[in-house]
């Protein structure tokens, strides 16, 4: 069996395209900052391509070379460069966990926070195990019963960084009221658990909860879900919207701030929080009698 060559992770590319951005901006060609460096000729263009390793000790004098001295850009830099060949805690899942989630995963995990707007289902960092497994079952449609239950331990095992005791991410999140209102036939009390898991949520301080009503005023998220992930700096927000095949990034500065603008406006459209709570409250309490 032919070797197959690992693919770059996540950070490395970043740190890649960090590191060739700011080399641009610079006005520094590849061959007068690898001669710069003492590196061979290929090296730079191979760590800025994700496909060579950048040693961490030497971020410090490539940055000044460029002409970048801010010490939360070198920091940020160092420590991407440190932690660019980590594989996550997801790795032992194999396969069954896509190329495309596992980049998210990693997104997630080096997050600051996450805004999140849900039109037909509860998100998936506020969802119960047993919510997670009956969604993924009807939305992963050529998944086995083995993987759908794989998914939803690793969709469960995602909702860690909520409670992290070194700065737990930051989860704003919008759902519509309609994805309340969900019925299992299989599992009548599983809609009560979840709307319980809600409100439980809703009492940690890093976790802000608000429900879109029925009866609301237009609003962008009327075009479906997504999310807006935001960073520290100096790591761009990127965006990610899903559809029934899978979820895919709008990373683009402008694109993410139209994103931003509409998550206030969905914002602005739903119930308060207080109100929302109300609200959760109410349909647990009907779903319960």
């Amino acid at each position: 069996m032919p070797n197959v060559r690992a693919q770059p992770t996540l950070r490395r590319r970043r740190l890649g395209e960090a590191l060739r951005t700011y080399r641009r901006e610079a006005g520094m060609s590849l061959d007068r900052a690898t001669e710069a460096m003492g590196w061979d000729e290929s090296k730079l263009s191979r760590i800025e391509n994700a496909k060579a390793r950048m040693p961490p000790q030497y971020i410090g004098k490539l940055l000044k070379l460029y002409g970048v001295t801010d010490p939360e850009i070198v920091t940020a830099l160092i420590d991407l460069a440190r932690d660019a060949g980590k594989q996550g805690w997801w790795r032992a899942y194999g396969d069954v966990v896509g190329l495309s989630y596992k980049d998210y995963l990693t997104l997630e995990s080096d997050a600051e926070s996450t805004h999140i707007y849900a039109s037909g289902l509860i998100p998936g960092l506020l969802q119960t195990g047993a919510y997670a497994r009956e969604i993924i079952a009807a939305l992963a449609m050529t998944h086995t019963t083995e993987e759908v239950m794989a998914l939803a331990e690793v969709r469960k095992m995602r909702q860690a960084i909520l409670t992290r005791p070194d700065k737990p991410m930051k989860l704003w999140a919008v759902i519509h009221e309609a994805a309340l209102h969900q019925r299992f036939v299989s599992y009548p009390s599983l809609m009560r658990e979840q709307l319980r898991h809600l409100l439980d949520m809703a009492d940690l301080p890093s976790i802000t909860i608000q429900i879109m009503p029925l009866n609301s005023t237009p609003h962008p998220g009327m075009l479906g879900l997504f999310e807006v992930v935001r960073f520290p700096q100096p790591w761009p927000t990127v965006v990610n919207i899903e559809n029934i095949q899978g979820g895919y990034f709008v990373e683009g500065a402008e694109d993410a701030k139209l994103f931003e603008m509409a998550f206030e406006r969905i914002v602005a459209a739903a119930l308060s929080v207080d109100d929302s709570r109300e609200t959760i409250t109410h349909l647990l309490e009907r779903n319960t009698t």
